[in-house]
């Protein structure tokens, strides 16, 4: 079976779930203290062209679009319900696409964003990147937030993807950012990286993960916040579970 067809089937199965525990109160709450705030970075992103890139059903963009209600959004996804969500969610165009494909589209972006997505682009992480870079404008950002591989307890996550049936571990895995970086620094730039992820990265964000009910979020998820601040002024890399990445697209022409 193809990369691509795997990555459809498991998104179709665990779409339900998923949605339910990664876009509820807390989840969102979560995103809106330690991830969304790094998404503008200060810039005002009213009438900028926005692409959230693996999508999903579109909560981060409404999320977005609730901050900057100007903003103009396209959502990409491999996911054929995770386009029809997007859509009827934000009113905004989605595209359903492999990422890790070549494709041509007109229209370029300001900014191009991704949650948790690129890491099941491993397939090819080239040819992915690329197709970032050539969707931007000269100037451009792009946005990441990825698994880090350089986690203490990376070794106990490649066991656990290969174990959990949430997970598809031959077409997803942490990220090196230093790795990736490198086989992109031809077009990208990188002008902020921050590590950030513990307590609550875990027991809030990643509930189905962890088979936490939904029930009883709003019990745990006030105690794990505050550990989270705390956890993440703990410095480097090694002990923080996500990387956030800001790069900037250089004014290199690609052909397509």
């Amino acid at each position: 079976m193809l990369d691509s067809e795997r990555q459809i089937l498991q998104f179709e199965r665990i779409h339900d779930d998923y949605v339910a525990h990664y876009y509820d109160t807390w989840s969102m709450r979560y995103r809106e203290e330690f991830i969304f705030p790094f998404l503008s970075n200060g810039v005002d992103l009213n009438t900028k062209r926005v692409a959230e890139l693996a999508c999903g059903s579109g909560y981060n963009s409404l999320a977005l679009q609730q901050q900057f209600p100007k903003v103009s959004l396209s959502g990409f996804d491999i996911s054929p319900s995770a386009c029809a969500d997007y859509e009827r969610n934000t009113g905004f165009p989605a595209f359903q696409l492999d990422l890790t494909k070549p494709f041509q589209i007109e229209q370029k972006f300001d900014l191009a964003f991704v949650i948790g997505g690129l890491h099941h682009c491993i397939a090819d992480l080239d040819q992915t990147l690329l197709n970032v870079a050539k969707i931007l404008v000269p100037g451009g950002k792009f946005v990441m937030l990825e698994p880090n591989a350089q986690f203490f307890l990376e070794a106990l996550r490649e066991l656990w993807y290969r174990l959990d049936d949430s997970f598809d571990a031959e077409t997803e895995h942490a990220l090196n950012h230093d790795e990736i970086l490198k086989s992109a620094d031809t077009y990208f730039t990188c002008t902020d990286l921050r590590y950030f992820g513990g307590p609550a990265y875990f027991g809030v964000l990643n509930s189905m993960i962890l088979g936490i009910p939904l029930k009883a979020k709003p019990i745990i998820s006030p105690a794990l916040f505050l550990m989270e601040r705390y956890w993440n002024k703990i410095p480097g890399r090694r002990f923080h579970n996500v990387f956030l990445g800001r790069w900037e697209r250089n004014g290199r022409s690609i052909g397509f």
